[in-house]
């Protein structure tokens, strides 16, 4: 063996973040060992929250220690994002005031938007206010506050006291992890806040991600699945998974 478990782990894990996943049999190339001691390393590395492994192979899990930028966010699993955001946007219903979450799924919510009436989008990311910033018949509200680099969007109490102040008729929420257990998960205390405050705001939440999302676990909750009225996923979630989460309040739509 070329190395100690603990070695091995925390170079899967540093190859998992740089690369977005790993696959089974190039970790036991390039670490020079079993497959099977791959596996158990990556049972090791879930067991302790770190990442999710799936069929033959894992992806890493966003943390306090770790998040991916919206740069990264905007390569990954994009057919499927589009097809998550596309149905999102469909159940607007006769919204007319609208919070949209930072993040790339969001933002491809917000591309999805009717353009054909009045509309008010409030929202703390600046990807997300350019993408509607000259949008026929949209009234688009910034919150202002610290902005953080790698998602673009502001947080702290700036934000959230700008949020306070207004009745929301649907919050288009994202997240790092959403689990039956825990909840809606985020790593970073100050994001978190800001989703808090815009789903107490709202009448309406609509949480869209694609699978890869469900079962993740973050640092800080930020909402209960009874919160919601709606999931938004595609089919890679099974079905069976997707009842699972209905039971607890949501319509859960896969597209």
């Amino acid at each position: 063996m070329t190395s100690t478990a603990e070695e091995r782990q925390r170079e899967i894990v540093r190859t998992a973040r740089s690369t977005g996943s790993v696959d089974v049999n190039t970790l036991a190339t390039q670490l020079g060992v079993a497959k099977e001691t791959v596996r158990r390393d990556l049972r090791a590395l879930e067991d302790h929250g770190l990442v999710r492994r799936t069929h033959g192979g894992a992806y890493p899990v966003e943390s306090a220690g770790f998040e991916t930028t919206l740069a990264f966010r905007a390569t990954s699993l994009v057919p499927e994002k589009r097809r998550v955001a596309a149905a999102a946007a469909e159940l607007l219903g006769d919204a007319e005031t609208v919070f949209v979450d930072e993040g790339f799924t969001p933002q491809l919510i917000a591309e999805a938007l009717p353009r054909d009436r009045p509309l008010t989008v409030v929202t703390a990311s600046l990807p997300v206010a350019g993408v509607l910033a000259e949008a026929e018949n949209t009234s688009v509200l910034l919150l202002g506050g610290r902005v953080r680099p790698g998602t673009l969007a502001t947080v702290d109490h700036w934000t959230t006291k700008m949020l306070s102040g207004f009745v929301l008729d649907l919050a288009y929420i994202g997240a790092n992890g959403i689990s039956r257990e825990h909840g809606l998960t985020t790593p970073d205390p100050a994001v978190s806040e800001v989703k808090a405050q815009a789903i107490r705001a709202a009448r309406r939440t609509v949480f869209a991600g694609v699978h890869t999302k469900f079962g993740a676990v973050s640092f800080c909750r930020f909402a209960e699945i009874g919160a919601l009225e709606a999931i938004v996923t595609s089919t890679l979630l099974p079905s069976s998974e997707a009842h699972r989460y209905s039971l607890l309040g949501p319509q859960v739509i896969r597209v």
